[in-house]
């Protein structure tokens, strides 16, 4: 495993760590089904663990050496890697919407929609089969746009940060929520994102950057509430091992 990825690692079991004891010390709502959902919830992070070094990172570096041109100097710098941060945002933007549009492609993601409350957890709560194939259509992106596996490697450390934060249960001052939601996605725009009603879920796209829903018309206008109903509609959360084989048996939706 390279020095980035390490840091990734790292950087990311310290994040979890603090949001689940805060939560659990000062939350936002109440936490409903715990053991059930974090036997779940830690059942498909360790399966999806093994997928970064053995795939998603080499598939990573492998795209990055075959661009299909040579970036101008410009592009390069500070000022570069932020421009790759804000591009690779905007193509997951997109490609969350995807997976709800695309029944294969909702097949894997509805795991994680399956989860019936949200905290720090529900942030490493994928299918590994959703891990793989994001991290293969992404290949494409990477080819296309030339971007440096460095920027790669950040992207997906500042994502998987960014995630932690917004399916947290912590609860936080309102006005400081409300500023740094005017360029950040907080958990008062991502649990709307899990509300049980269709509409919402099928809106607040956003990963790390707030502003890509008002652009393209994809913000709910829903208010997060404590008793906010989390999930899907039409069905209720599994087992584990039902959650694993899901997406490979006949889809409900």
């Amino acid at each position: 495993m390279d020095q980035q990825s390490v840091f990734k690692f790292i950087a990311l079991g310290i994040f979890l760590v603090f949001f689940f004891v805060a939560e659990r010390l000062r939350p936002s709502a109440p936490l409903i089904h715990e053991r059930g959902r974090l036997i779940s919830n830690a059942g498909l992070w360790a399966s999806v663990l093994p997928i970064s070094p053995l795939f998603v990172v080499p598939i990573s570096l492998w795209a990055s050496q075959y661009a299909l041109w040579q970036r101008p100097d410009w592009w390069s710098g500070g000022h570069g890697l932020l421009l790759d941060l804000v591009l690779l945002d905007f193509w997951i933007y997109w490609m969350h919407r995807t997976f709800h549009v695309v029944p294969f492609f909702w097949r894997f993601h509805e795991i994680h929609h399956r989860d019936e409350t949200l905290d720090a957890t529900s942030a490493v709560r994928f299918h590994f089969g959703e891990v793989m194939i994001s991290a293969s259509v992404r290949c494409g992106f990477i080819i296309l746009l030339a971007v440096p596996f460095s920027s790669v490697i950040l992207f997906e450390t500042i994502a998987a940060l960014s995630a932690i934060f917004q399916h947290s249960n912590v609860k936080m001052p309102r006005q400081f929520e409300r500023i740094v939601s005017w360029f950040l996605v907080t958990p008062s725009i991502h649990w709307i994102h899990h509300h049980q009603r269709r509409e919402d879920t099928d809106s607040n796209y956003c990963n790390i950057f707030s502003w890509w829903d008002l652009v393209f018309g994809t913000r709910s206008k829903t208010v997060r509430t404590p008793e906010l109903p989390i999930g899907l509609d039409y069905t209720r959360d599994i087992s584990l091992l039902q959650l694993i084989v899901k997406p490979f048996r006949k889809r409900e939706r």
